[in-house]
C-alpha cells in the first residue's frame, strides 16, 4: 500500500525562496536576516544563487514550479540582471507552471522604484511594497526612511509597470487608536490593486523595539484589548471592500492571493536559497527542513564549498502533522480533513471538534475544518485545543 506522505508536498505545490541578505537601514521592529553594507559584488552573487539552484534541481528534478519569491533584506536592491539571471536559470532547470507567480519585495525609495521596469523585463510578474504607514511621524518611528509622499509615488510607478501589486501596512502601532486606523486603513483600501498585507506590530526579541520595550521605554503601545479590535475592525472594513481575509494577515480580491505564500499555508514544498533561508523538502520519501547559515560571508564561503545548506533536519511525522495544523489554518480555507488523516494515520479527536464548534471557534464543511471570524482572532487557542496530545 503506498504511503501517503510521498506525495504530500503536492497538496500544496512546488516553490522557490530567494533570500536577499541586504537593507539600507535596519528597521527597529525587524528581526528579518538583513545587513547593512556599502558595496555589493552583484556578479558573485549571481553566480553563487545559480550555484544553489543548480545544487537544489538535481535533488528534485521535474517538478513543477509554481512561484519565485525574492525577500529580504530589501530585494530591490538587486540589479535587474541579477533578477534576470536567477530568474533565467530557475526556469532552465525546472518546468514552469503556465501561471508562475514571481514576486519581488521592495522599498518605496526613489533608486528602487526606478528599477520597476527592468524587473518586469527580467520575469517578475508581482511586486510586493513594504509601505507600512501611511503617517509620516509613524514612518520615523518605525525607522523607515521613506516618506508617505515616496510610497506613493513608487506605487504609482509599480502599478504602471505591474498588474499585480501588493503592500504591507503595520497596526497597533505607538500612538495609534481604532479610529486613526480605520481611516489609515480606508486610504489604503482606496490605493489598494488586489491584495493587502496587514501586520500588527509584534516586538520581538534581539531586536532595537525589543531592547527598548525590555527597559520600559516603548511607550504608548496599544492594549491587547485595542490590538484586538483593530484586528476585528481590519476584518470587517477589508470584506465591505471586497478585499476579505484569506489568511490572518493577508487580504485579497477574488483569484489574486499570493501563491507563493499558499505554498507555505497549504504545507507544499519550496526550496530555501540564501543567508539564513528556510526550506521544506520531501526527498527519499520523507520531508526536510533546510536551512542556511545567517552571515553574508559565510553564505557565499559554504556556496563555494559545495552547499549553501548547512542544516537538515528530517522532520518526525508529529512534527508535519503539526506543522500542517498549524500553517492551515491560518487560512480561511482551513485544513483538509481527509489529509490530515492520510498524513497522520488517525483522524483528529471529535471531541475536540466538537467543543471548539460548540464555543463558535471552528465550522466543519464537508472534509474542511476551519475558523470563524472569533476564531481566527483567537487562533493560538484554537490550536492548543487541537495539538493537545
Amino acid at each position: 500500500m503506498p504511503n501517503p506522505q510521498l506525495e504530500d508536498w503536492r497538496n500544496g505545490g512546488f516553490g522557490l525562496y530567494i533570500h536577499w541578505p541586504f537593507c539600507q537601514a535596519k528597521c527597529p521592529y525587524c528581526d528579518f536576516n538583513s545587513h547593512v553594507v556599502a558595496n555589493i559584488d552583484q556578479s558573485k552573487w549571481l553566480l553563487a544563487y545559480q550555484s544553489e539552484l543548480r545544487r537544489t534541481a538535481i535533488e528534485t528534478p521535474g517538478r513543477v514550479l509554481n512561484s519565485i519569491f525574492f525577500g529580504g533584506g530589501t530585494p530591490s536592491l538587486m540589479h535587474p540582471d541579477t533578477v534576470a539571471g536567477i530568474i533565467e536559470t530557475a526556469k532552465e532547470l525546472w518546468p514552469i507552471a503556465n501561471n508562475i507567480e514571481i514576486t519581488l519585495e521592495a522599498n518605496p525609495g526613489s533608486v528602487e522604484a526606478g528599477r520597476f521596469s527592468g524587473y518586469r523585463d527580467a520575469g517578475v510578474n508581482r511586486i510586493s511594497m513594504g509601505i507600512q504607514a501611511l503617517n509620516d511621524q509613524d514612518l520615523r518611528s518605525l525607522g523607515r526612511i521613506h516618506s508617505v509622499a515616496d510610497a506613493k509615488a513608487a506605487f504609482d510607478v509599480a502599478r504602471n509597470c505591474f498588474d499585480r501589486v501588493s503592500f504591507d501596512l503595520i497596526y497597533a502601532r505607538q500612538g495609534q487608536t481604532l479610529e486613526t486606523w480605520k481611516s489609515e486603513l480606508s486610504e489604503a483600501l482606496s490605493m489598494a490593486i488586489d491584495h493587502l498585507s496587514l501586520y500588527q506590530l509584534t516586538i520581538e526579541e534581539g531586536t532595537a523595539f525589543g531592547d527598548r520595550y525590555e527597559r520600559g521605554k516603548l511607550r504608548n503601545l496599544p492594549t491587547d484589548d485595542d490590538a484586538a479590535d483593530m484586528y476585528l475592525v481590519t476584518q470587517e472594513i477589508c470584506d465591505l471592500h471586497g478585499m476579505p481575509g484569506y489568511e490572518v494577515s493577508n487580504h485579497a480580491r477574488a483569484g489574486s492571493e499570493s501563491l507563493h505564500n499558499l505554498i507555505y499555508w497549504r504545507y507544499g514544498d519550496y526550496v530555501g536559497i540564501g543567508p539564513g533561508a528556510h526550506g521544506r523538502l520531501t526527498l527519499n520519501n520523507r520531508r526536510y527542513a533546510t536551512e542556511a547559515p545567517k552571515p553574508p560571508a559565510q553564505w557565499l564561503d559554504t556556496v563555494k564549498h559545495g552547499s549553501g545548506e548547512t542544516i537538515r533536519t528530517q522532520l518526525s511525522l508529529e512534527h508535519e502533522v503539526a506543522e500542517y495544523l498549524m500553517m492551515g489554518m491560518r487560512l480561511n480555507e482551513g485544513i483538509d480533513l481527509d489529509r490530515y488523516t492520510a498524513l497522520a494515520g488517525c483522524s483528529l479527536p471529535q471531541e475536540r471538534i466538537d467543543n471548539l464548534q460548540d464555543l463558535g471557534m471552528i465550522k466543519v464543511n464537508g472534509s474542511r475544518l476551519f475558523t470563524t471570524h472569533n476564531g481566527r482572532a483567537v487562533l493560538n487557542a484554537v490550536l492548543r485545543e487541537l495539538l493537545v496530545e
